[in-house]
């Protein structure tokens, strides 16, 4: 919000301008080309005039870039590119011909990344905007840049004059990255006192699980630790500022068993920092991953050139997050609260003292900012995902927090699904107060029950719904991995009437008929792609039905 304005991006790359009255649109602009890979997930960032937004797409080797507009029209002020492209796109422009130097071979036809499709800050002291860039994609080093090479600016923090979009300076968190390590993880800026001194620093702690403090007015390292557990590195050597690495993390000899997994040890979720404490509240998570280039598990996933196998436990804390108070000028932990969930919200530190977190089983607590007691617990009947919010109205302060559960929890429902169910357990926004009386209504247990809808007469043919399941990966965001639903954003389509009919299914996938409800259409896949499709999901609703009727009484 601006200037009376409220801005958004869409998925499909629009970036558009509300009037915050009324809501009426402004104005709309396309931030990205027509089946270029790219879309918007992350929110814009508004600063003195300008409205600036990335994008997805790096997963699919998409160029990365940032592109800055006019707050009052939509029009185009500037546009930063994060990664470099052909030697015609980057001539005369000395940024992108340096960063090319770190790529081998023809890397633009082959894949780059580096978007910025999360956070973004705004340095008004430094007129400066502070990019965290994604992964580099594909994520096999070896097929976008063969031979070597660091391939800047992808897992990077990227600082640009404001005013101008010009490159200032840049720091790499993961050279030659191959995790999927991005770093597009919030930053804080903050003025500490470091030896003695003041300095400003910027404050992140990416998904590879060390804390770094940059001086934020050179981009140099000024400490990185590990705040959780990490295999990949040994450690950051500050003199150079570069990781000193594992052998054969870059799966070279065929696989590799690393912490943190691809979901990293802080995704997107929020994490917040207390002057008055001088501790750094993160969302924590703990899991590893299995990369393989040969040999893939039975339920890993095959991405950008590698096979990933994303549950590996090994430690009691494996598959499970925490709140981690962290100390960034000793760089130790100051406290810890461990949470059996692995999926939670974002976290907000406020003046009085207190740290407020909700977390997938759908508690909301306030913690003792100092020590990490628990103060105050309500029950959203709902997994809390987001960050809360506090603003002050007349005098008297509110918490806000949305309680819903979906998005990434979908995709990951092989570790992060909790028992919450599509349409039965209510999404909502909720605020707090001193001296609130409202009460909510109860809501449903969780459950882990499939209530699967089949018809016997169906003839499903294996080798379609084997097809079904190569291709049902572009489903599972929405209505969960391997079929399992995770409480949204979809429903879990075993249980689904309108994936029972096969004229049914086509009218609402093909056709669209329930694009006004939120799901899309996808014309572009063939009949024979969508029905495999199909085969796919009722095969899984007869295995859902036959795993029931075999399993023990009590355990039904």
């Amino acid at each position: 919000y601006a200037n009376g304005r409220v801005f958004a991006g869409a998925i499909d790359g629009s970036l558009f301008a509300l009037d915050a009255k009324n809501g009426k649109l402004l104005w709309s602009v396309a931030t990205t080309a027509a089946g270029s890979g790219r879309g918007i997930k992350g929110a814009p960032r508004v600063f003195k005039d300008k409205v600036i937004i990335g994008n997805t797409g790096s997963d699919f080797g998409s160029r990365g870039y940032v592109t800055a507009y006019d707050q009052a029209t939509g029009k185009q002020a500037w546009r930063f590119y994060t990664v470099p492209g052909s030697p015609a796109d980057d001539k005369g422009d000395a940024t992108m011909e340096r960063a090319a130097e770190t790529w081998r071979g023809n890397f633009w036809k082959s894949g780059t990344g580096g978007g910025v499709w999360g956070h973004m800050s705004f340095d008004a002291e430094l007129n400066r905007i502070y990019l965290g860039t994604a992964n580099a994609g594909p994520y096999n080093p070896e097929m976008r840049s063969k031979g070597g090479g660091d391939n800047l600016f992808t897992a990077s923090i990227v600082a640009i004059d404001a005013d101008t979009g010009q490159y200032v300076w840049h720091y790499q968190i993961n050279p030659r990255d191959a995790w999927d390590y991005d770093c597009m993880q919030d930053m804080i800026l903050a003025t500490l006192a470091i030896d003695g001194k003041p300095r400003k620093v910027l404050m992140q702690a990416p998904k590879n699980g060390f804390f770094y403090v940059l001086d934020r007015e050179t981009g140099k390292l000024v400490s990185a630790e590990k705040y959780g557990k990490v295999t990949w590195a040994d450690s950051i050597d500050v003199t150079t500022g570069r990781p000193v690495e594992r052998a054969n993390i870059r799966y070279e000899t065929g696989e590799s068993l690393i912490w943190p997994g691809t979901y990293g040890a802080h995704n997107w979720q929020k994490m917040a920092y207390s002057p008055g404490t001088g501790l750094v509240y993160i969302p924590y998570m703990q899991a590893g991953s299995r990369f393989a280039t040969k040999n893939p598990g039975p339920s890993d996933v095959t991405f950008g050139g590698v096979s990933i196998g994303d549950d590996r436990n090994v430690d009691a804390d494996d598959g499970k997050g925490a709140l981690v108070a962290w100390d960034p000028v000793r760089q130790k932990l100051g406290w810890k609260v461990q949470h059996d969930t692995i999926w939670n919200g974002g976290t907000l530190a406020t003046a009085g003292g207190l740290v407020f977190q909700g977390t997938a089983d759908g508690k909301f607590t306030a913690y003792d900012a100092a020590n990490g007691k628990v103060l105050w617990q309500s029950d959203a009947g709902m997994g809390i995902i987001s960050a809360p919010m506090s603003y002050r109205v007349g005098g008297k302060q509110y918490v806000s927090v949305l309680a819903g559960y979906g998005a990434q929890a979908a995709i990951a429902s092989n570790i992060m699904n909790v028992g919450w169910k599509y349409g039965v357990h209510p999404r909502r926004l909720l605020t707090f107060a001193l001296g609130g009386k409202a009460k909510l209504a109860p809501s449903p247990p969780r459950t882990f029950e499939v209530k699967a809808v089949d018809d016997p007469a169906l003839e499903i043919k294996p080798s379609d719904a084997a097809m079904g399941k190569a291709i049902y990966l572009a489903c599972a965001a929405c209505h969960g991995r391997d079929l399992v639903g995770a409480g949204g954003p979809a429903p879990d389509l075993r249980e689904s009437t309108l994936a029972l009919n096969p004229d049914t299914y086509w009218t609402v996938v093909h056709d669209g008929a329930l694009r006004a409800r939120g799901m899309p259409s996808y014309e572009q896949m063939t009949r024979v792609q969508l029905m495999a499709i199909w085969a796919y999901i009722r095969s899984g609703a007869r295995a859902a039905l036959a795993a029931q009727k075999s399993a023990p009484a009590a355990a039904r």
